[in-house]
């Protein structure tokens, strides 16, 4: 009876989710159009190669640094596997999380995306909205909204794609939900959490919160499910459950809490290896630059284009969608330089391709072939979060798609 009633709640909500669609319809046909584009066979073929199905759930991984966006699905198998990864045409700020209103920080943490964040009237093309600031930004006041993945290739705090690479996004999504996906997760960080760019930034005063970020980096890879994000003592908790009767609150301390063993022990000989790397590295590893002034980044592929735009000789870069014309690079300082080569000399240790193409994922570490089996549970000590400390030698209802015209 219950698998029953949960397969009638999921077809009811894939239903809203459809009719909120329809009714774009009924009311501006352009939205419609955009909003219900289909996938392309291209991506239909993709989608078969790397045994997914449209309706799986999806999840995004964004990288500012890389500027790269991921999604990632889930295959028959029923775990996360890389779908396809998308050059970032332009985002914001610094390498750090969102602090205020006006700082045009793009944000960086652990965000769910409902059918009701999804806005196909944004004048950005189309746009879901981050939800920020989610609880563990509220708990340190944060403030800010309207902060976005969209279209258009312009932003003021979000990560902006081309049109053609947020419409497909926007379908991904799409149909996801419609298979039944109440939310999907986006995992946002400063740069990809290798030992290398961790050595790279140990000076940084935003460490310790990228450590946290880090904790939820390595849940997702050594699971390769979505990881449960919680909230308390100002802290992200991942796949944890609270003792009988407590709960987790994002201002409070911790109460005592479980994260399944087979999980826990994964992550903890994750941890104690990229420890162990980083710490040799720092010996050795420059350090990157704290501010660049440089206002965000964009990935070499579309710099190329400005390049070629400038210059009128061809780069034969193949870039994923076209650039407005008002589309400026983010400013060359020496600091945006200096990190940039860092960035260069540090490639093929984990570093991404510079085409935007599509990839497999790697091997997850220390991951039983398949989902995880009932393990039994780790009880941590009342507020501490799990491997929260930074070890080593470094500082340590039924959804609907939204249809409001937002300011992006």
């Amino acid at each position: 009876m219950t698998t029953l009633s949960s397969r009638l709640r999921m077809a009811g909500l894939a239903a809203c989710a459809a009719l909120a669609l329809a009714g774009c319809n009924a009311t501006d046909s352009e939205v419609a159009r955009k909003a219900n584009k289909p996938l392309t066979p291209e991506m239909v073929s993709l989608l078969a190669k790397k045994d997914m199905a449209p309706s799986t759930p999806i999840l995004v991984r964004i990288y500012k640094q890389e500027s790269e966006l991921e999604v990632w699905k889930v295959t028959s198998e029923g775990r996360y596997a890389l779908l396809k990864t998308y050059p970032i045409c332009r985002w914001s700020g610094e390498l750090g999380p969102k602090v205020g209103t006006g700082d045009r920080q793009a944000p960086e943490g652990f965000y769910t995306i409902t059918p009701g964040q999804m806005n196909p009237n944004s004048s950005y093309y189309l746009a879901f909205n981050l939800g920020f600031p989610n609880a563990y930004d509220k708990a340190y006041g944060r403030t800010g909204d309207f902060l976005m993945v969209h279209g258009d290739c312009s932003s003021s705090g979000c990560y902006a794609m081309t049109d053609d690479q947020i419409s497909e996004i926007f379908s991904l999504a799409r149909e996801s939900f419609a298979g039944g996906q109440r939310a999907f997760q986006v995992q946002a960080y400063p740069f990809r959490m290798t030992a290398k760019n961790l050595a790279r930034y140990r000076n940084n005063p935003n460490m310790a919160f990228w450590r946290n970020l880090k904790q939820g980096s390595d849940h997702f890879e050594v699971t390769r499910q979505e990881p449960k994000v919680s909230v308390c003592n100002r802290t992200y908790v991942f796949d944890a459950t609270p003792a009988p009767g407590r709960s987790f609150e994002a201002s409070q301390a911790c109460p005592p809490y479980q994260v399944p063993e087979q999980i826990a022990s994964a992550v903890s000989a994750k941890q104690r290896s990229d420890d162990a790397q980083m710490a040799a590295l720092a010996t050795t590893s420059p350090v990157a630059p704290v501010k660049t002034g440089a206002d965000g980044g964009m990935h070499p592929v579309f710099l190329a284009k400005l390049k070629e735009r400038e210059t009128g000789q061809l780069s034969y870069t193949e870039a994923p969608g076209r650039l407005p014309e008002y589309v400026n690079p983010p400013k060359e300082t020496p600091a945006k330089l200096q990190a940039d080569a860092l960035m260069r000399a540090d490639d093929g240790d984990g570093a991404p391709a510079t085409t935007g193409s599509t990839g497999a994922a790697a091997a997850p570490a220390a991951a039983a072939p398949g989902a995880p089996a009932k393990p039994q549970p780790v009880v941590t000590a009342a507020a501490k979060p799990a491997a929260a400390s930074a070890t080593g030698t470094l500082n340590g209802s039924s959804p609907a798609v939204n249809t409001t015209t937002f300011s992006r």
